[in-house]
């Protein structure tokens, strides 16, 4: 993220995309979210999802892990730039989290985070919220996850 004030409402980041492997998907589900349709593709295959599909909360993880990635890429750019790079974090929360299509072993989404508003912090002058909503694709173009998502940025003008 660049400063509060830099920042415009509308403004598009490719976040990269994941290809869901199965491992993976299978070791985070025995950690974090055992149910038989993360864990086996058979049991998967007996479902709706027709396989073994990922927990919803792992196709979080992974839009989490892109996001902090891309940004760090780009403050790392500002670095080599000579430019100042802004304090960011933490979330105070998110909502609407939406998991819109099964993700199933093997398939790759693609990730993108639209700053969708923003607003300076009524408690702390220093501060403004920027409010993202993050989101995939499948191979075929069809949304999988959604969210809104909101951070802390560092405001030039307090």
């Amino acid at each position: 993220m660049l400063f509060f004030e830099d920042i415009e409402v509308g403004e598009v980041t490719r976040l990269g995309s994941h290809t869901f492997r199965a491992e993976a998907m299978i070791a985070f589900a025995r950690a974090w979210d055992p149910q038989p349709f993360h864990l086996d593709a058979a049991a998967g295959a007996r479902t709706h999802f027709g396989g073994l599909a990922a927990s919803g909360w792992y196709t979080a993880a992974i839009a989490a892990r892109l996001r902090a990635q891309a940004q760090a890429h780009l403050h790392e750019t500002l670095r080599r730039e000579g430019k100042r790079v802004p304090r960011i974090g933490p979330s105070p929360g998110f909502k609407d989290l939406k998991w819109l299509r099964p993700v199933i072993a093997g398939d790759t989404l693609s990730f993108q985070s639209e700053v969708i508003a923003k607003k300076p912090s009524a408690n702390r002058p220093e501060w403004g919220l920027v409010f993202t909503r993050e989101s995939a694709r499948d191979m075929q173009g069809r949304p999988t996850f959604e969210v809104t998502n909101c951070m802390f940025v560092e405001r030039l003008e307090a």
